[in-house]
């Protein structure tokens, strides 16, 4: 005979499977940091070290998706630029500033994270420190960006190397025209089933987070909470830093426009992306905001937002680089030279494939702790305020997008200047007359 399961434990699974996964995770983050500590301060650390396992199987899934993941979606990104052998210097212009203030951004982040070292003073020494004397130069690091045998790259996972052949791969497609058709369909219908793989293996986060965090808390006690609030504080510093100096620096020195107006003309989308945590979904909010509050043309936001929205990942590249020194330096290891600067290369190249990834965070963060060598164990800390640092990094994406919308369309007189600097004007008068007319 079989057994039903009680309502009661019913409508708690219920509630549990519809909670959104940020939700989730923040959860099993609170109880897995909770049981850890009473585990440790009851000296009962070995039931919290038996939990391993099954974050290190969580672990393994992420590791699983990382190389075919960055393929696929890279090329899919790349293919889908159609404009980009007819729109030359617009693409050009584009696809430079995108990737030159993701590069200022991770290194922003990479500084504030040494500056201020959030993670000094947690000590997990779980990992071996990597000897210096193994480490490539910067020659060599710029010299193996480019593969001389694709396949040994899939096969040892060098991360950088296959993003660069992405790149070029998704490049040929776009050259190629319409022979290359069947294959871009191809990558496209791969991508959206490594995008379904992706989602299934984010799902077990929770269980994965709590399995971590219970046994990193419960081996080192409450010594992981306070770096937890440094590095939310670093995230959120950089992203303001970048947004009043790199675009407001832009909009001024570089469009000649007032970066007061470029502020005012962007808050909507930005506050959309702040609480949806989604580039693309805020996507339609940004178009209408660069066409009706900056006086972008049609033309030109209509290609360079959609562009935007797949590769300018400041925030995330910026959160890349607080929470991978952040990591190292948790687990006592020293970065050289190089390893910066393949973090810088890593994180910039890969914020071409990271839209439209759930999980795109924590995915994009694991290639960059891979790339460097470092645990990728750290993903359990970082991953339960994970949302707090996305509602940052995304509304820093959405920025962005529009600040580079309003300076390509400047360069190529495609900004209505009045709009610009009225729109909030006539916005105003708009939102008064409205008020007037619901009292009468």
């Amino acid at each position: 005979m079989q057994r039903s399961i009680p309502s009661k434990h019913r409508g708690i699974m219920s509630f549990w499977t519809e909670m959104l996964l940020w939700k989730q995770i923040f959860i099993a983050l609170a109880v897995g940091l909770a049981c850890g500590i009473a585990l440790n301060q009851t000296g009962h650390a070995e039931i919290a070290t038996s939990f391993k396992i099954i974050g290190d199987l969580f672990i393994r899934g992420i590791k699983m998706l990382i190389v075919p993941l960055i393929f696929i979606s890279l090329v899919t990104g790349v293919s889908s630029l159609k404009d980009i052998s007819t729109m030359g210097r617009l693409s050009a212009k584009t696809f430079t500033l995108y990737l030159l203030t993701t590069a200022v951004a991770i290194s922003i982040g990479l500084a504030l994270a040494v500056i201020f070292e959030p993670g000094v003073g947690i000590d997990l020494g779980m990992a071996k420190a990597v000897d210096p004397k193994t480490s490539p130069s910067v020659t060599d690091t710029i010299l193996s960006l480019i593969p001389t045998n694709p396949v040994e790259a899939f096969a040892t996972g060098n991360v950088l190397q296959i993003i660069v052949f992405a790149i070029f791969f998704g490049l040929a497609i776009v050259l190629a025209g319409d022979v290359a058709q069947p294959v871009k369909q191809l990558f496209d219908s791969a991508a959206e089933v490594m995008y379904k793989l992706t989602s299934i293996v984010i799902s077990f986060a929770p269980y994965g987070v709590f399995a971590l965090m219970t046994w990193v808390a419960g081996s080192y006690g409450m010594d992981v909470l306070a770096p937890l609030m440094k590095v939310i504080v670093m995230v959120y510093l950089g992203c303001a830093v970048h947004a009043i100096f790199v675009y407001g620096g832009l909009v001024k020195f570089v469009a000649r426009l007032n970066p007061l107006r470029y502020f005012q003309g962007s808050v909507e989308p930005m506050m959309v992306a702040f609480t949806s945590t989604s580039s693309s979904g805020t996507l339609p909010v940004t178009m209408m905001s660069a066409e009706r509050n900056l006086g972008v043309s049609r033309s030109v936001s209509s290609f360079v937002l959609p562009l935007g929205a797949t590769i300018n990942m400041d925030g995330t590249a910026l959160y890349q680089g607080v929470c991978a020194v952040f990591i190292a330096q948790a687990y006592g290891l020293d970065l050289t030279s190089s390893q910066y600067l393949t973090i810088v290369l890593t994180a910039t190249l890969a914020s071409i494939g990271t839209a439209g990834v759930p999980g795109a965070g924590l995915i994009m963060l694991s290639l960059v702790l891979t790339s460097v060598g470092l645990p990728l164990e750290g993903l359990a800390i970082i991953a339960g305020i994970d949302r707090i640092l996305d509602m940052a990094r995304t509304a820093l994406n959405v920025a962005g997008d529009c600040a580079v919308t309003c300076v390509v369309a400047s360069s190529e007189n495609q900004l209505d200047r009045s709009i610009f600097n009225t729109a909030h004007i006539l916005k105003a008068q708009d939102m008064l007359a409205e008020r007037k007319a619901e009292m009468i």
